[in-house]
């Protein structure tokens, strides 16, 4: 079965385990309680063996990394990045400079041959697609 990354936002954000739930697709969850050098180890294997490398990033992100990332594996392994992000995020809350900063990341991606996905529904269809094939 064909498997996911699941990068982006952390910072107590629930994304991850809204999008777990609807999948039919096996994934792998980066977020650990302790952030620690093996959890990063194991993080760069999961990176480099995955079938698909999604970034989802919301207003709870306080790092950069995760656009780094996205746009590294944009270049490097486009068939397999999709990015998306979320306007809010519970009370969070991007502005319109940081929008507008997003959509052209999110420009960036699908220019390099990478997913530019609009909202969660269609990370999730996309991925399930995939799935089945």
């Amino acid at each position: 079965m064909a498997k996911v990354f699941l990068g982006g936002t952390t910072n107590r954000s629930h994304w991850r385990d809204d999008i777990i739930k609807k999948l039919k697709i096996d994934y792998f969850n980066p977020v650990v309680s302790e952030w620690t050098d093996e959890a990063y180890q194991n993080e760069l294997k999961e990176r480099e063996t995955a079938d698909f490398l999604l970034y989802v990033i919301t207003p709870k992100m306080t790092g950069f990394y995760s656009i780094a990332e996205v746009i590294d594996d944009s270049n490097k392994s486009p068939k397999k990045t999709i990015f998306c992000f979320i306007e809010n995020d519970g009370e969070a809350v991007f502005s319109a400079f940081q929008l507008k900063s997003l959509n052209a990341v999110g420009k960036m991606v699908h220019i390099n041959g990478g997913k530019w996905a609009k909202n969660m529904d269609e990370v999730v269809e996309w991925l399930n697609a995939k799935a089945t094939k």
